[in-house]
């Protein structure tokens, strides 16, 4: 089949969550004998240069570059209208002109979009078969966030995802068939009885990449992994150092915790100035960090999806403590594979109990990677995104 491929951020080097799912997802359709078309964006001369290894894993690669001048002012321009601001943050005209083009010229057999933000850009296509991956509903994100800002900062962000709730329902109409990450994304979509048909299809984790080490690890040492300039992520970082932290270090004070992740803002830069606190920012690999650590943490609030540094973490075998709400998004039963938390207490009891047994953390560190070589493969995800292509191409037919 000819398929057009759109997503929302370059998706090359697969290094972060925006990009993980639509590389798998293209190398997966390339090499399974499709002609795959990408289209893209790049916000920097440095992301498309970074990102031409693509083409080695498709047909043809259209790629429109935006900055973030231009991004901010396609988001202003749509706050008094009922388009969601997000959308412009999305929204480069050189490649909706280049992708309209393209259709005009060749005709696809398929129209696969991740995330809908990227959706705008095949809005002139009309009689294709079409998928929308929407990976995390974006719009309960939003939402969320507004219970955790102050005024007017909660309005903005409640009146965003509002508008992107509406938007997100329009699409889901619009498409033949929705997809998402989780089962309980599956859930939200589902309940705006707006998709034609939904399935979903879980994220895998690269375990030959990611996986356990004979090194050694500190015993004293808990990580964290991830963007810092994200706003759950500094959100859990920032509530971990002071609610949760204190509590384990008075009953293990040889504790130290280490902030793994690009772009950390100025709060979470000031983290490192308490005792046991270190934070890196970029590094050229987070395995190291990881694989040195007796566990890793991910203590969020908020959290949409699939956390690929859950599975990764676990892929190398070592042990995860989270919090229920990011544990929702990974196929694993607590205390066999990982440990949940429901308030901060629990919290600190998890870490210092693995802290303090290297039976119970040998125990979830092989039970760990088990379960991610079971449940969170690429291969056994690819197939059942197989069959919903073929469900919506003989629904077509």
């Amino acid at each position: 089949m000819k398929i057009l491929f759109v997503c929302h951020r370059l998706p090359f080097p697969p290094k972060r969550g925006g990009k993980i799912r639509p590389f798998n997802i293209i190398r997966h359709l390339t090499e399974s004998g499709h002609a795959v078309t990408v289209g893209s964006l790049a916000r920097s001369p440095e992301e498309l240069a970074e990102g031409q290894p693509l083409n080695e894993y498709c047909d043809n690669l259209i790629v429109g570059q935006i900055n973030p001048v231009a991004a901010v002012a396609h988001m202003v321009v749509r706050l008094p209208t009922s388009i969601p601001s997000s959308m412009g943050n999305f929204y480069s005209r050189d490649l909706h002109r280049e992708i309209r083009d393209e259709l005009r010229r060749n005709r696809y057999d398929l129209i696969f979009v991740h995330c809908s933000s990227a959706a705008q850009y095949v809005s002139s296509a009309n009689g294709v078969p079409s998928i929308l991956d929407f990976g995390d509903m974006d719009s309960q994100k939003w939402l969320d966030y507004s219970t955790f800002r102050r005024f007017p900062l909660s309005m903005g962000y409640w009146l965003e995802g509002t508008k992107l709730c509406r938007e997100e329902k329009r699409l889901a109409r619009r498409f033949d068939l929705s997809t998402c990450t989780t089962a309980a994304e599956l859930e939200t979509l589902s309940s705006f009885s707006a998709a034609r048909h939904t399935d979903w299809f879980p994220n895998g984790v690269d375990a030959e990449y990611f996986s356990p080490t004979d090194e050694p690890y500190e015993p004293d040492q808990i990580c964290f992994i991830g963007r810092m300039d994200y706003y759950p992520n500094q959100q859990a970082m920032l509530y971990f150092c002071k609610n949760i932290l204190p509590s384990i270090r008075a009953r293990r004070p040889t504790t130290r915790l280490i902030i793994v992740g690009a772009e950390p803002s100025t709060e979470i830069r000031n983290l490192g100035r308490n005792s046991g606190v270190t934070v890196t920012g970029t590094v050229p690999d987070v395995r190291d960090f990881v694989r040195g650590s007796a566990l890793s943490v991910a203590p969020l609030a908020i959290a949409r999806g699939t956390q690929n540094k859950i599975l990764e973490s676990m892929a190398m075998g070592v042990p995860v403590v989270c919090s229920d709400v990011a544990a929702g998004g990974v196929d694993a039963n607590s205390q066999a594979h990982l440990l949940t938390a429901a308030n901060r207490d629990q919290f600190s009891d998890h870490v210092v109990r693995l802290l303090e047994s290297k039976e119970e953390r040998g125990r979830l560190s092989a039970a760990a990677r088990a379960r991610i070589l079971n449940n969170h493969n690429w291969s056994s995800s690819m197939q059942k995104l197989d069959d919903i292509i073929d469900r919506v191409m003989r629904g077509a037919a």
